[in-house]
Formats: C-alpha cells, sequence, structure tokens
C-alpha cells in the first residue's frame, strides 16, 4: 500500500494573495458564455428535473405550441428555458433572440 503524503499550507505557502482568492470565490463560474436570469435557470432546472435529459426537446416544443398558439409571451418563457439547456437547439426555433445572439 503507498503512502501520499500532502502538505499542509500555511500562511507562508499561499500561492495567490487571500484577497484575490476572496474576490474569486463570489464570482460564479458560468460556460454558457451570457448572464443567465436566476429565474430563468430556476424554471429550467425544475423542468431539467421533471423531464430528464429530454428537458429541452420538451420545451422546445412547448414554445411551438404556444408560438402557433399567437401567444408570444409564453413562447419567449419557454424558449429561454430551452436556451439555458440547449443553446444551439433553441437557435434552431428562433435565429435571433431579443439581445441579437446568434
Amino acid at each position: 500500500m503507498s503512502i501520499r503524503f500532502a502538505a499542509s499550507r500555511t500562511k507562508r505557502s499561499v500561492c495567490m494573495h487571500r484577497e484575490l482568492v476572496r474576490m474569486l470565490s463570489l464570482v460564479p463560474a458560468n460556460d454558457n458564455g451570457h448572464a443567465v436570469q436566476r429565474n430563468v435557470m430556476d424554471a429550467a432546472l425544475r423542468h431539467f428535473a421533471e423531464h430528464g435529459i429530454a428537458a429541452a426537446q420538451n420545451a422546445r416544443e412547448q414554445a411551438i405550441l404556444a408560438g402557433k398558439a399567437g401567444e408570444r409571451e409564453l413562447f419567449e418563457y419557454w424558449l429561454e428555458i430551452c436556451r439555458a439547456l440547449d443553446r444551439r437547439m433553441a437557435r434552431q426555433l428562433d435565429p435571433v433572440d431579443s439581445t441579437g445572439r446568434r
């Protein structure tokens, strides 16, 4: 059995300045490239919890149904959920969104 040793860090061995570490810990790590509103992300996560891997497809279908019914606000809601889950799928549904992203 091998023994692995990891020395504890002391005040003298900190690689980054304490203030920089504090500042960076307040910045959320987000890989989608744009700010997603908290309520949209919450709705998207709830939708994902309910529908699993098919959540983006389901949100897309809901957006299409709302669009056919002429309910623009509901269409935008489902489009935002689809965009939070799968940007490429949402882009195919509506190539230009309200912020001009493609």
